[in-house]
């Protein structure tokens, strides 16, 4: 391969990546797409459809985002923020949930919102002391990572509440037939189900530092920073992800409880329900009949190979064997 058309770089600098480096990267994913044949996982199709998006959604989002840094309009980044809360709840609500509550979408938005945006703001003015606050650079790309967290934890909760609410349902109505109110029926399940959701967010600060170095540390670092202020920077991402995925988890797990029993203290599991919208039933299945068209074709291009080693001339043996066959000259 072409020395050229792979990334280069100036001592100092940072390498300019091409596609051709995202290709070398993207062959990565076959590994995982091999284990999944092997041990027939079934995940296979969602790594395809995974990739895709990955490729797809940053390719937009460095667009967009280049746009947004070059105008520096305060407008412009409550805009793209706005944006990234609506993507945001459309992935924990129809991608992270397996069972979906009536209004889930809008539910999840309100809790995205009043979580990101107040942290966010009230980080970037005076943890990070960034001036003014709404610097694209610096709050576009918290609000990113705040997200990122924040759509783990509610599809963790959420999920959680779910699961109890169709498995142990006997003992949600024990609880109400004895006369508790709805809420201190299900206040065990909430409190599971908080806790679960920022476990993940606990385990990450309990490392970050001692075993992996963290996205934002590694970008400061890039960017030019010292090693100490990458840190701290750090330091006041990790803690603002925290507070933000306990609030909006808190507030989701408000609403699906809330959701889940009405004013008269009963079940409602008709309000829940596990059917994906067409475009993503219609996504899925796309993903699958990829894996399926690439699986045909291997197995083709194997069948082909092994018919052509079985039509190779056979050797009738080595050359010392040959010879020994030969009859001698002297007995002749």
């Amino acid at each position: 391969m072409d020395s050229m058309m792979l990334a280069e770089s100036q001592p100092g600098q940072a390498p300019d990546l091409s596609w051709v480096n995202v290709a070398l990267a993207l062959s990565f994913v076959s590994i995982d797409a091999i284990l999944s044949v092997i041990f027939n996982l079934g995940i296979a199709s969602s790594l395809i459809v995974a990739a895709g998006r990955c490729v797809l959604q940053l390719s937009v989002m460095g667009l967009v985002l280049d746009k947004v840094f070059a105008a520096g309009n305060i407008w412009g980044v409550f805009g793209i923020a706005a944006l990234l809360n609506v993507l945001g709840a459309i992935e924990a609500t129809f991608n992270k949930s397996k069972k979906r509550f009536h209004n889930m979408f809008p539910m999840v938005l309100l809790a995205m919102m009043s979580s990101t945006f107040p942290i966010g703001v009230l980080g970037s003015q005076y943890a990070m002391a960034e001036r003014p606050f709404w610097k694209p650079n610096q709050f576009v790309p918290i609000i990113g990572m705040i997200l990122g967290n924040a759509i783990s934890a509610i599809g963790i909760s959420v999920n959680f509440v779910h699961k109890e609410f169709t498995e142990n349902r006997d003992k949600i109505e024990t609880y109400l037939a004895m006369g508790a109110s709805r809420f201190e029926a299900c206040k065990p399940i909430g409190k599971e189900a908080l806790k679960l959701a920022l476990l993940p967010t606990i385990n990450q600060m309990s490392v970050i530092g001692l075993i992996s170095i963290p996205g934002m540390m590694t970008g400061a670092l890039i960017a030019g920073k010292s090693v100490e202020q990458a840190a701290r920077l750090q330091m006041i991402l990790i803690f603002m992800i925290s507070a933000s995925s306990a609030f909006s988890c808190l507030l989701t797990i408000f609403f699906a409880l809330s959701t889940l029993t009405d004013k008269k203290h009963r079940i409602r599991l008709d309000r829940l329900n596990a059917e994906k919208p067409l475009f993503y039933r219609w996504r899925d299945a796309a993903g699958a009949a990829i894996w399926k068209g690439i699986r045909k074709v291997g197995s083709k291009v194997g069948r082909v190979l092994r018919v052509t080693k079985k039509k190779e001339p056979v050797q009738n043996g080595s050359p010392s064997e040959r010879t020994r066959l030969l009859p001698n000259e002297e007995g002749r």
